[in-house]
């Protein structure tokens, strides 16, 4: 019986093939987790991941640059994510992110319509151009409006929303600079969770938890062992982004 060879190996690219993911995870959970993770190796042009069956359980990490990606490769490989190692291989393919940094992108051609889609296309252009016609007279409501001089027979609609009431600012909690094996995170994106910053800060050694505060999506504790452990990782992910626009601020809590 002739043994068969193995494949050849796959050269260093620019994107990341990830599989063996966690298929309970809810797919924009696991791409914003995805990034909060591998957004720490380089600048990341994007992620790509499906919801469908055939799909499922796979994801691809687009780097800007092959040194990025070669050292989340070494890195991140067989990380425990949702509790299921990763499995990291470079992808086959060029990404269309790729293409379209070099120049070589090609436009694909676009599929027919469905006669679904196109229907709901006729009917959006009939209200967009309903809309329009609608716009001047609008406008002269609202200027009238404006000058207390509404057309003459119309009054304004009494049902009209009035705008909410300006809410209070939250009371702004500052950290320390004092070493305290608890940190004190600000400046969290709204779709921070839990595991994300679980995944985060579990690298380093001596993390024991996470406790974000209820009703502020903004902040988070981070407990280690010990103060120095506290304040290695705390060097590391000072202004780490979570998303693109969130740059996270890290202090210690007060003791």
């Amino acid at each position: 019986m002739m043994r068969q060879n193995p494949p050849p190996p796959v050269a260093p690219s620019q994107t990341l093939y990830i599989n063996n993911l966690n298929e309970k995870v809810k797919l924009e959970e696991l791409k914003k987790s995805l990034y909060a993770i591998f957004s720490q190796f380089g600048e990341i042009l994007e992620i790509v991941a499906a919801k469908n069956l055939k799909a499922r359980g796979q994801a691809f990490v687009v780097f800007k640059d092959i040194n990025s990606a070669s050292n989340a490769l070494r890195s991140m490989q067989g990380f425990p994510f949702y509790e299921k190692p990763m499995r990291i291989n470079y992808a086959k393919k060029k990404s269309d992110a790729v293409s379209k940094l070099d120049g070589t992108y090609v436009q694909k051609e676009k599929k027919a319509m469905t006669k679904e889609k196109r229907k709901a296309t006729e009917q959006g252009g009939d209200a967009k151009r309903n809309m329009e016609s609608m716009m001047p007279m609008m406008q002269g409501m609202m200027q009238g409006m404006m000058q207390g001089m509404l057309p003459p027979g119309m009054q304004a609609p009494s049902n009209m929303p009035m705008p909410p009431a300006p809410r209070p600012n939250p009371p702004q909690q500052h950290g320390s600079e004092i070493p305290h094996k608890i940190l004190f995170l600000t400046n969290l994106p709204q779709e921070t969770t839990e595991m994300m910053l679980t995944m985060l800060f579990e690298q380093f050694p001596g993390f024991k938890e996470t406790r974000l505060v209820p009703g502020r999506h903004d902040i988070a504790f981070i407990e280690f062992e010990t103060d120095p452990q506290a304040s290695q990782a705390k060097q590391a992910l000072q202004n780490f982004k979570i998303t693109p626009d969130n740059a996270m601020n890290i202090t210690f809590a007060n003791k």
